[in-house]
């Protein structure tokens, strides 16, 4: 499973919208890979931001 993989399945498991360091201490991964995770995911619109800073998945 790649990290993006990895980084998307926390978010749509999460009953709130998450931060990346939160995404990070629940997943273990280093911050380095989940910020690049996570600007692959904006740029494919999986997810979403309803909260400044705060991110959940597009579609559940």
């Amino acid at each position: 499973m790649s990290v993006k993989e990895q980084v998307l399945d926390i978010i749509k498991a999460s009953a709130t919208p998450l931060t990346a360091g939160e995404v990070e201490k629940l997943s273990g991964l280093e911050r380095k890979a989940v910020d690049k995770a996570f600007t692959e995911l904006k740029k494919e619109n999986a997810i979403v931001s309803p909260v400044r800073c705060k991110w959940e998945a597009a579609v559940k």
